[in-house]
């Protein structure tokens, strides 16, 4: 009984990982088709900025939920001004801007941090589930994630910025004629997108070693469960996290977390050739 909570926590912490990855990406692809290749690079930045923050004496926790996402939004924000504002409709030209963005951004990483690998503390110790310990704070990566596509489900679906979000993304000339400005919600949309990011990088800063070039880890797996899930936001990014985690797990059992990692990508390939428009073209269409 033990072991099978065990697998079952690593089950729900892989399927977690995917999620909290992949949310900024779904939001600014599920909503406005926008392929942001530097996505992973936005991810790495919200890591060294909880690093600096901790280097400045701020608490791990604040850094983390306040100040990566807060950093990157800003990032964002300036991104979104310069480059993503002129491309929307765009879609091959935006991700030529993004894969250059993300290489330029890559370098600035290195000039700044160095080509070193760097990290930051764990907070949590572990938990013990009967003969066996596991991370606590594999648990507190559970939760965010959990508390993140909640409330970002509760906000698309029954809040009126949710709803005036999805109308405009549906057609700009009817949400301006009834008096908003659609790019101004393509603008905070892509900054939310960016947010969430930041968020993903911050939590996740203890568990992975940041280098300049650790973008491509994180965007390969986030691109994968997005395209996989379809455009819905949540429901895509959930049913694309729940299925490509649970067929890395199971073959990671099997075998090895290589062959996890082969699994996970030929399951992806299959089904979507089965489904090319993803999980959520055939299921829970209409879902947010």
């Amino acid at each position: 009984m033990d072991l099978a909570l065990v697998g079952l926590f690593d089950l729900l912490y892989t399927i977690a990982t995917l999620a909290l990855t992949a949310a900024g990406l779904a939001l600014v692809f599920g909503l406005m088709r926008v392929i942001n290749l530097a996505h992973g690079e936005f991810i790495v930045l919200g890591g060294y900025a909880t690093i600096v923050a901790l280097q400045w004496g701020c608490n791990i926790w604040i850094a983390m939920l306040l100040v990566a996402p807060l950093a990157v939004g800003l990032y964002g924000l300036l991104v979104e001004r310069l480059v993503i504002q002129w491309l929307y409709g765009r879609t091959v030209d935006t991700m030529l801007a993004t894969w250059g963005l993300s290489l330029a951004t890559s370098g600035m990483f290195s000039m700044v941090f160095g080509a070193t690998t760097t990290g930051v503390p764990n907070p949590l110790g572990p938990i013990e589930i009967g003969a066996y310990r596991v991370g606590g704070y594999g648990l507190f990566v559970i939760g965010v994630t959990v508390a993140l596509l909640t409330t970002l489900f509760v906000v698309l679906r029954y809040t009126r910025v949710g709803l005036v979000v999805r109308g405009a993304m549906q057609s700009a000339d009817i949400a301006a004629a009834l008096g908003h400005a659609p790019r101004t919600i393509y603008m905070g949309t892509f900054v939310a997108g960016s947010m969430l990011s930041g968020l993903a990088g911050g939590v996740l800063s203890p568990l992975v070693g940041l280098t300049p070039n650790a973008g491509g880890q994180f965007i390969a797996k986030a691109f994968i469960t997005v395209i996989t899930g379809g455009a819905s936001v949540v429901t895509g990014t959930v049913a694309g996290s729940v299925l490509l985690g649970s067929v890395a797990k199971v073959f990671e059992a099997l075998a090895t977390p290589v062959v996890g990692e082969i699994a996970l990508l030929l399951a992806a390939m299959v089904l979507l050739r089965w489904m090319p428009l993803g999980i959520t073209s055939r299921w829970f269409k209409g879902a947010a």
